[in-house]
């Protein structure tokens, strides 16, 4: 899993039939500081994450093992919101803090 920041949603009127129904939110990969510096990523969302969250990214093979992607022609899916990240004992991410110093 990667850690991602949720960029925007995707809007997509013509897709595979196991898309239908499915949330697609753009993602980027985000840095030890927590600021978005990675690929662009589409992913399918399954947990009900907004722009500007830390989000979890599974990709490949994995991507398809939530109940909501299960059986989907999907390659990333958002699987958790961040509430905190902490390293060595010290909080380095806190949701409705942001990032710590």
């Amino acid at each position: 899993m990667i850690l991602a920041q949720v960029q925007g949603t995707v809007v997509s009127t013509r897709k595979d039939a196991g898309l239908l129904g499915l949330k697609l939110l753009l993602v980027r990969e985000v840095d030890a500081q927590f600021q978005p510096t990675g690929n662009l990523l589409v992913a399918v969302d399954a947990v009900g994450a907004g722009t500007g969250e830390v989000v979890l990214v599974a990709s490949g093979s994995s991507a398809r093992l939530t109940e909501v992607s299960r059986d989907k022609p999907v390659d990333a899916v958002i699987s958790g919101i961040v509430d905190s990240v902490e390293v060595d004992g010290r909080d380095v991410y806190r949701k409705h803090a942001g990032v710590a110093r």
